[in-house]
């Protein structure tokens, strides 16, 4: 096999293999992305026999559900009717426990914890004190010269070894055809997903580490088989099938079918009636005290609630990352990381210099830095370095006996008084934008008029936007938890599980710039008041508290600010009361739980998501969705061409699917694409988790995060519905032109529906092929609308 002919079939068979982002920036992801060319069904089952995986949810959790009334009965007699099966609800129940599916994985054990650990050694990122030799050679060449220690392996000399990873691979394959070879590789790659997601990741973002010390799909083949060969190890088990029973599948898959209809319904119908009162109210425009921009992220959608309970307030829903692709590079650090979606490429960076008159506090703020950092460093290598560990244990024993015992018991105290300086950091320093191939971060240059008026001016069209208010918040979104190796992903995933602060206060800088405002006035009619003011702001989702960045903010506007802060204290006693259940007590609550070390759960993050809504805030305004819907605001008649609703589903869309499965594989099969428990996890190479002493990486979301207990869910395992409001041909239109759509559509990734405003607001429900059944007329003897706010909230 020549080489060119051995890495098509390398690349042909990783694309089983999703994406395993780093802790650091703990991007979700559908792990199964490889296979949404399939249709669901088709997909599921070559992962099962591929990984040995679950595709669906435990039978126990169906039941859990039938229990809750979440799974309407008439939706299960129906689909079980239509598909052949003559038993009832419960007998189909009863037959899928009575014959228990075990998944079992094929992949040799011995080998993955070889090569697992060659692996970890060698990609690690600064963990280890001693690192591996000649890691700057590549994966390949550094394990040929050392594989020989390697007692497991029985090598005598490196010599055996072929001295480049393509010469050695093939001739390990040398006796299989091209398709033979395209097997054996996926069932080598899907034999460690998690490691192999993250070698994709390494190769595709192009990381620093990966231009240091090289490792590729071939590179670990070639190791992996060489070991195989050298063990007398089949490269491919001959019965290699999921063991599945396919009436037992058909009847899982039915089930989720029919838990997915009884959802979408009982939401239909919530927004129908909510629309129907709407259309016979007379709505006055009367522009509000402010106006908040907040993330789509299903937890804005509680605070966005009481926002707008607490005063004359307005909210919208955009993307966590306000339109700027970007990069960040901090200033306490110098990193530079993504800011913005993954499947978008960053056009520019964004950096911090000194607020005008702000110099001298800017020196002394990095001279702190430079000591605390140093501070770090230097308590790092005492603890760390043979030498100084015991004496640095035994000397600091007694301090850090005492610093445990107040993080235990005072974790909420701690909290406050460690954040009481919170916003420190953007009193000092404003964002400045460049373009990401301007390596001259010292803002000598900055990025052209027209490129800031189109940031600007595709918030104001994605959204919908008409009037403003005198404040105008951009609200980015982070979270806070302690000892919580998974952190990033309660972060903005709009921003690649960053913090959305930075392009908050990017967006307001831009929009308040008087250039960027007199284009567009003067081009696209967007007057915007004079006195109107942007600030850029945070919502603390584990606390739900919403810090503004006001230290650039003119003293016309310092009294209405106040005012503003102090409403923002009620919405955040009101949400943190309904969230936690706790009503005196619920900040400090909430304060413990984020700053606890031994807190299991310091939030939910998105668990529960189940659907995407795009429409005006009107249609979603006062109705208590629970936290599982992401909310996009969007006005049709602001849209004529349909750019901006192309732009929703091309992007967020897309996005909000990735987060949907994502959660859906975490939690039906938490070993295989999740993150296993919490209680075992050590942490590798400062990117990953394993569970215990070795193994695959985790690639999804730890069992905490998605489950209430061993044995009962918290998160429904749920596909995304997505409901669009707007005339049904423009989203025709958008379907024909993006064949990518059409296809996770056709396949079942995403269900849509589309609120048809040219049709008296019927909901219609796509159907494979560009074929819209009338949703509504199954709506009408679906639940009486008393029933509505009950069975919406009975789960949350």
């Amino acid at each position: 096999m020549m080489y060119s002919k051995l890495q098509q079939s390398i690349d042909e068979a990783s694309k089983i293999v999703g994406t395993t982002w780093p802790l650091y920036s703990f991007v979700t992801s559908n792990p199964l992305v490889g296979f949404e060319e399939s249709h669901f069904s088709e997909a599921v089952i070559q992962a099962e026999k591929l990984f040995g995986s679950r595709s669906f949810p435990e039978v126990s959790v169906y039941r859990q559900a039938w229990n809750r009334k979440e799974i309407e009965e008439s939706e299960v007699t129906n689909l079980l009717k239509e598909n052949g099966f003559e038993i009832t609800p419960l007998e189909s129940l009863k037959k899928m426990e009575s014959e228990k599916t075990i998944c079992k994985r094929s992949h040799n054990t011995d080998i993955d914890r070889i090569v697992s650990k060659w692996l970890a050694a060698f990609m690690d990122e600064g963990l280890a004190e001693w690192e591996m030799p000649n890691k700057n050679e590549g994966f390949f060449n550094s394990w040929r010269k050392l594989a020989k220690y390697d007692t497991e392996i029985n090598l005598k000399n490196s010599n055996e070894i072929p001295e480049t990873a393509a010469d050695a691979l093939m001739v390990l394959v040398k006796n299989y055809s091209e398709e033979e070879c395209v097997e054996i590789f996926k069932y080598h790659l899907a034999a460690l997903p998690g490691w192999m997601g993250y070698i994709k990741h390494r190769n595709d973002a192009n990381t620093a580490w990966q231009k240091e010390y090289p490792i590729t799909m071939l590179d670990y083949l070639a190791v992996r088989l060489f070991i195989a060969d050298n063990l007398n190890i089949d490269f491919l088990p001959k019965n290699l099938t999921a063991d599945k029973n396919t009436a037992i599948n058909s009847l899982r898959h039915l089930w989720l079918k029919a838990w997915e209809q009884s959802w979408q319904k009982k939401l239909a119908k919530t927004l129908e009636e909510n629309n129907i009162a709407l259309n016979s109210k007379v709505r006055k425009i009367q522009i509000p005290d402010a106006q908040f921009v907040l993330c789509i992220d299903t937890r804005s959608e509680l605070m966005r609630r009481h926002i707008e309970n607490v005063g004359h307030y307005e909210t919208f829903g955009y993307a966590g990352f306000f339109g700027i692709a970007m990069d960040y590079k901090n200033e306490n650090d110098s990193i530079v990381r993504k800011s913005c979606p993954p499947i978008v490429g960053s056009a520019y960076i964004v950096s911090e210099i000194p607020q005008k008159d702000k110099s001298e506090k800017a020196e002394k703020f990095a001279k702190r830095n430079t000591l605390k950092n140093f501070s770090e460093y230097f308590l790092r290598r005492m603890k760390n370095m043979l030498p100084s560990a015991f004496g640095y244990v035994e000397g600091s024993g007694v301090f850090y006996g005492f610093s445990l015992i107040g993080r235990t018991l005072f974790s909420g105290y701690n909290y406050r008084r460690n954040n009481r300086k919170i916003t420190d950091y953007e009193e000092i320093y404003e964002p400045k934008i460049n373009t990401c191939t301007n390596e001259n971060y010292l803002h000598t240059d900055s990025i052209p008029l027209e490129e800031k008026v189109a940031i600007v001016k595709g918030a104001f069209d994605l959204t919908g936007w008409q009037t403003f208010a005198p404040i105008v918040l951009f609200v980015g979104h982070g979270s806070h938890t302690a000892n919580n190796p998974f952190g990033s992903s309660l972060d903005c995933g709009a921003c690649a599980a960053s913090p959305g602060r930075h392009n908050a206060r990017m967006l307001a800088k831009l929009a308040n710039l008087k250039e960027v405002r007199e284009i567009l006035l003067k081009n696209y009619s967007f007057e915007i008041p004079r006195e109107t003011i942007f600030i850029g702001a945070e919502h603390n989702t584990t606390t739900d508290e919403i810090v503004i960045f006001d230290s650039e903010v003119p003293k016309t506007h310092s009294q209405s600010v106040q005012i503003l802060k102090e409403n923002l204290a009620k919405a955040q006693k009101n949400a943190t009361a309904e969230r936690l259940g706790e009503k005196d007590k619920s900040i400090s609550q909430a304060q413990s739980k984020a700053n606890s070390w031994s807190e299991t759960r310091p939030e939910w993050g998105l668990a529960k998501n189940a659907s995407f809504i795009v429409a005006p805030r009107e249609l979603t305004k006062n109705l208590n969705l629970g936290g599982r819907c992401f909310l996009h605001s969007y006005d049709w008649e602001l849209d004529t061409e349909g750019a901006a609703l192309e732009g929703i589903m091309q992007g967020p869309m897309v996005v909000t699917q990735w987060i949907n499965n994502h959660y859906y594989f975490s939690t039906v099969d938490n070993d295989t694409f999740g993150g296993g428990s919490k209680i075992t996890h050590n942490i590798t190479g400062k990117f990953g988790v394993v569970q215990g002493n070795g193994g695959d990486l985790k690639m999804g979301l730890p069992k905490e995060s998605v489950k209430q207990s061993d044995t009962e869910m918290y998160h429904q395992p749920l596909r995304l519905s997505v409901i669009i409001k707007a005339p049904i041909q423009g989203v025709e239109k958008i379907l024909l032109n993006n064949e990518n759509l059409r296809s996770l559509l056709d396949n079942e990734w995403i269900y849509l529906m589309v609120m048809d405003v040219k049709d008296n607001d019927t909901i219609k429900k796509y159907n494979r092929g560009m074929k819209w059944e009338n949703f509504s007329n199954s709506l009408k003897p679906f639940v009486k609308k008393d029933e509505m706010k009950v069975k919406l909230t009975a789960t949350v």
